[in-house]
C-alpha cells in the first residue's frame, strides 16, 4: 500500500510539471494569433489584479490578429494599460469599444530566440521530473529500511519510478518538438 502512495505522489508531480510547460507554452508567441498570448495578462480592475479573460471576451477572426470586447466597457482603459505594460511585445489599438491586437510575423532571428527559450523551458520541466523520480527514490528507500516493504519490493518500485520518468520526459519532448515546429513554420 506504501509503494503505491510513493508512485502516485511521484507521478503527481511528473504530472504537474507536463501542465505547467503547457500552460506556459500557450502563452509563447508563434507569430500566428493566439488568445493564449494574452488570456492570463494581469489587469488592474478596481484595484484587484484579475485575468483579462475574465473581463472580456478574446477571440482571433483571422491568422495575425487578436480581438478583445471587454464586458464592461469603462475597463477598456484598464485592460490597454495591462497589455501595455505585460511582456505581449504588440500595441494595442482601441476603436472605443474594443481593443485589436495585430500579431506582427516573426523574424527568423527572434523564431531562434524563441525556440531557445522554449527548449530553457523544457528542460526546466526535465528537471522537475527527475527532482520528482529522487523524491520518489528517497521515499522508498525510507520505507525500505523502516521495514515496510522488502527489497525486492524497493527494486521493482524504483523500477516504476524510473518507467515513469521515462514516460513523462518523453511527453516533454513531444510538446517541445509540437511547439518547436510551430514557432518554425509560422
Amino acid at each position: 500500500m506504501a509503494i503505491d502512495d510513493a508512485l502516485l505522489e511521484t507521478e503527481e508531480k511528473m504530472d504537474m510539471a507536463v501542465d505547467y510547460l503547457r500552460k506556459e507554452f500557450r502563452g509563447i508567441r508563434t507569430g500566428r494569433a493566439s488568445t493564449g498570448l494574452v488570456e492570463h495578462v494581469k489587469v488592474d480592475y478596481y484595484g484587484s489584479p484579475t485575468d483579462l479573460r475574465q473581463l472580456a471576451t478574446i477571440s482571433t477572426p483571422d491568422a495575425t490578429m487578436i480581438i478583445i470586447k471587454p464586458f464592461d466597457p469603462a475597463s477598456l482603459k484598464d485592460i490597454e494599460k495591462a497589455i501595455f505594460a505585460s511582456d505581449v511585445g504588440i500595441t494595442p489599438m482601441t476603436d472605443g469599444k474594443l481593443i485589436r491586437l495585430g500579431v506582427p510575423p516573426l523574424s527568423g532571428e527572434r523564431r531562434n530566440q524563441i525556440a531557445g527559450q522554449v527548449k530553457k523551458m523544457a528542460e526546466a520541466a526535465r528537471v522537475t521530473i527527475r527532482n520528482a523520480r529522487r523524491d520518489g527514490n528517497k521515499e522508498i528507500d525510507r520505507q525500505q529500511k523502516a521495514g515496510e516493504m522488502t527489497e525486492d519490493e524497493a527494486r521493482k518500485a524504483k523500477d516504476q519510478v524510473q518507467k515513469l520518468t521515462s514516460e513523462y520526459e518523453k511527453k516533454v519532448s513531444d510538446i517541445l518538438d509540437a511547439k518547436t515546429t510551430e514557432i518554425q513554420e509560422s
